[in-house]
C-alpha cells in the first residue's frame, strides 16, 4: 500500500524541486511545519508591481511527498498573484478531502491521487501551497 503512494513519479519529482534556497531580499516568507511527518517548509518570495510572484526560493526539509509537492509548486507559482496561490491551497485541500476537482493549472498533481485515502498524508501535500499563499499575502499585505 505504500509503496503506491511513492511511485516512480512521486520519487522523480521529489528530486527535482526548483527555486531551492532562501532569497537574500524576500518580500513576504512563510515557515510551515506539518505535526504528522515533521515536513518543514520555508518560502520567500518577491513580488512585481502588479501583485505576482516574480522570483521565489524555497527550503524544504520533508517527506518524498512534501519534496513532490513543493516540485509541483516551485514550477507552477512564479507569475501568480496571492489570489490565484489562495484559491490553489484551497481547491488542492478541497480535492484532497473529495470535496472538490482536481485543482486545474497545476501539471502533476494527479500522482496524488494514490493519497485521497490517507488523509495523514494530505497535511505534507498540502504544506508547500499553504506557505507560497501566505508567503504572497504577507508580501502584499506589507507592499
Amino acid at each position: 500500500m505504500a509503496s503506491a503512494l511513492y511511485s516512480k513519479d512521486i520519487l522523480r519529482l521529489a528530486t527535482s524541486i526548483p527555486h531551492l534556497g532562501r532569497l537574500a531580499e524576500p518580500q513576504g516568507t512563510s515557515e510551515r511545519r506539518s505535526p504528522v511527518c515533521g515536513s518543514r517548509i520555508t518560502v520567500d518570495v518577491v513580488m512585481d508591481a502588479e501583485g505576482h510572484i516574480l522570483d521565489i526560493g524555497q527550503m524544504v526539509s520533508a517527506c518524498a511527498l512534501g519534496q513532490a509537492s513543493a516540485a509541483i509548486m516551485g514550477q507552477g507559482a512564479v507569475g501568480r498573484s496571492a489570489t490565484d496561490l489562495n484559491w490553489a491551497r484551497d481547491a488542492l485541500a478541497a480535492w484532497l478531502a473529495g470535496e472538490g476537482a482536481l485543482p486545474e493549472g497545476w501539471p502533476d498533481l494527479e500522482v496524488f491521487e494514490p493519497a485521497l485515502g490517507h488523509a495523514a498524508r494530505h497535511g505534507a501535500i498540502r504544506l508547500p501551497f499553504e506557505d507560497v499563499a501566505e508567503a504572497a499575502t504577507n508580501a502584499t499585505a506589507d507592499a
